[in-house]
């Protein structure tokens, strides 16, 4: 447990330097789904090894020892967290836990509010055209989400790049991809080292609708004035949090979408996969590890506790410490 505990903070740091450097370079589909993906398991990872460090330097202290019927003495040799180190994983995983529920309440009032804004829109049609003078072109998650686009907008565009907007917004809602900003909104409230995904995912994600509406009109170039074209024109709107074809950096989506579309790259996600396969297994190692500790911590208490009262220790298998420490593979004392 010694070193495999601190794994998954190593992995987070590796991650959240390289993944939003290498996710806008590959096709925006898959890196939006690898992204959300590693920033679960990551967010994971890093609770899970916070609550490891926090409860075995915990049971170290004498009242948590007796009620786990534990002896302190052995944990220690076993495997000393010091002190210093649990409080501080204490505090973070309470700050994390804290954060992670602050931004499940927020999460859950934005789509409260998408639903009601889509339920007084006017007309039933996924399409509906406010009468505003500002651009306003976004999508509205709900059940069934709605794409909302004003006058003021339309005006702005001709009519391939109206198609063009449209299918920009029919790829949001069709993707779902309010769901991957929830995921990604969820695991930085958890980490604040995962908000770099959080930032380069609102990017893939405009760039995988890009894509879709490319491929639906055929033309890139169309696209891509359309997203200008659209930029431009709401520049001195107030932003809005839903998802919108102007959001981004409109200026990197447009130089994508005037060059070739990229190429799928399987090697990365493969790399990728496999570091956050190793941040699991640590964490498991971990976890087996703290496991073993306590049991043999619990053991050494019993056979003192008979030693104190002149019972003579029974051998292994027989008596009340008929359940020795099971032998593992772990680092051995001090190892820290």
């Amino acid at each position: 447990m010694t070193v495999s505990v601190y794994v998954p903070f190593l992995v987070t740091v590796v991650l959240a330097v390289l993944a939003p450097r290498l996710a806008r370079r590959f096709a925006p589909h898959p890196a939006a789904w690898a992204l959300a993906g590693g920033a679960l398991v990551t967010a994971l990872g890093w609770l899970g090894s916070l609550a490891l460090l926090a409860f075995t330097g915990l049971a170290q202290i004498p009242e948590v020892a007796e009620e786990g019927r534990w002896s302190v003495t052995a944990l220690r040799a076993d495997d000393p967290v010091y002190l210093t180190v649990a409080a501080v994983a204490t505090v973070a995983l309470l700050a994390s836990l804290t954060g992670l529920a602050v931004a499940a309440v927020r999460q859950v009032r934005h789509l409260l509010w998408a639903r009601r804004e889509c339920a007084r829109l006017p007309g039933d049609l996924e399409l509906a055209v406010l009468d505003d003078a500002s651009p306003h072109a976004f999508a509205l998650p709900g059940a069934p989400g709605r794409i909302v686009v004003s006058h003021g907008m339309l005006r702005c565009l001709g009519d391939a790049e109206r198609e063009a907007l449209l299918a920009h917004e029919r790829a949001h809602l069709r993707g779902h991809h309010h769901l991957f900003q929830t995921a990604w909104r969820l695991t930085a409230a958890v980490c604040p080292l995962l908000r770099p995904l959080a930032e380069t995912g609102g990017f893939v994600l405009e760039r995988w609708a890009d894509e879709e509406a490319a491929a639906h009109l055929g033309d890139r170039t169309v696209v891509a004035r359309a997203v200008g074209r659209a930029a431009l024109a709401s520049a001195k709107a107030p932003a809005r949090a839903s998802l919108a074809a102007t959001g981004g950096a409109v200026p990197q989506r447009v130089r994508a979408l005037l060059a070739p579309p990229p190429p799928r790259r399987a090697l990365p996600l493969i790399a990728g996969a496999a570091l956050l396969a190793v941040s699991c297994a640590s964490l498991a190692e971990a976890a087996s590890d703290s496991e073993h500790m306590i049991e043999g911590a619990q053991f050494a208490a019993c056979v003192t506790a008979l030693k104190d009262t002149g019972t003579p220790v029974p051998p292994p298998g027989h008596g009340p410490c008929c359940h020795p420490p099971r032998d593992h593979d772990g680092p051995g004392p001090h190892s820290r």
